[in-house]
């Protein structure tokens, strides 16, 4: 009977994916952005920087909305919701017993935790935000302010280090333990758990896979492209255009290069074809062995035209 009473207590581990809960936290930023800016349009044709007097209100209305209608009426989050997660209520979740199966059942946060939650995250972040803009405009930290501004000043850059260091020792904690990503998380003991132990990862990768390729290729052509000579190519790629005969047949009284009526006109040597001085003397001077762009000539010196 003992050793039943004892497996009955055992308590079953669990183990929630660290980068599911990271992908949550990013899912959820990139939310509040897409809302961000679709409000933003709305706002297009009013005056010039009038919303962004009041971006701090604006960030915490839609972090306020979020909240309402996710964690407030017991719903995941947006990005918890793609990830398969919750949060529970790490006070009142049962340890063991008849009721556990897999470990993840547990009530959802209470309503002071909610409260609590909401405070703590649009609205530490609002203050936040406000107090920087305005201590930055009040110039606080200025040395020809009032001993007590330089003393708030200090006081507020001392708080955020704090809660800086604080926050890297919670992130290490979790990267080891696996609980309580934020701080708020775990002085609320509200931990995110899967909301179904069967259903894997709503996300596709298949996006990501095409952005990261369409990256890589972008930064090779950004890379490539200074170092290849236009004319060069153009050349290159002559004898497989289909309309062959256009450089034959076109207005010989135009400059080849710009396609427009040369202002100083001068001639290639040997060829006698008529170009723009800058554009026949910028493409000579950068190719030692510069080509016609009509005949494919080498160019071996340019003249005046009309000149003997």
């Amino acid at each position: 009977m003992l050793k039943i009473a004892r497996l009955e207590l055992t308590m079953i581990p669990i183990t929630i994916s660290r980068v599911n809960q990271f992908d949550a936290a990013r899912l959820d930023v990139e939310m509040s952005a897409m809302l961000k800016e679709q409000l933003v349009k709305v706002f297009s044709l009013m005056k010039p920087g009038l919303l962004f007097q009041y971006e701090p209100e604006l960030d915490a209305f839609l972090e306020f909305l979020i909240w309402r209608f996710s964690i407030w009426v017991d719903k995941p989050t947006p990005g918890n919701a793609l990830m398969n997660l919750r949060y529970r209520d790490e006070r009142a979740a049962p340890i063991a017993g008849k009721e556990v199966r897999t470990g993840l059942e547990g009530p959802g946060l209470s309503v002071s935790q909610k409260i609590l939650y909401c405070i703590s995250t649009v609205g530490g972040q609002y203050l936040l935000s406000r107090l920087q803009s305005f201590s930055a405009f009040r110039r606080w930290g200025d040395s020809e302010q009032r001993p007590l501004a330089r003393r708030a000043w200090g006081l507020v850059q001392h708080a955020e280090g704090l809660y800086r260091a604080v926050s890297f020792f919670n992130l290490l904690s979790f990267l080891y333990g696996g609980r309580y990503k934020t701080l708020v998380e775990r002085i609320l003991k509200a931990r995110l758990v899967y909301g179904s132990p069967n259903m894997n990862r709503a996300v596709s990768f298949e996006y990501m896979n095409r952005q990261l390729v369409w990256n890589e290729f972008s930064e090779m052509l950004l890379l490539l492209l200074p170092l290849l000579n236009s004319s060069s190519v153009k050349k290159f790629l002559l004898p497989f255009s289909k309309d062959k005969s256009a450089s034959s047949s076109g207005d010989e009284a135009n400059c080849p290069i710009c396609v427009s009526s040369p202002s100083i006109p001068f001639v290639a040597l040997p060829c006698q074809h008529r170009y723009c001085y800058y554009c026949l003397r910028t493409r000579s001077a950068a190719t030692s062995s510069y080509r016609c762009e009509r005949c494919n000539e080498v160019v071996v010196a340019i003249q005046r035209h009309g000149s003997s």
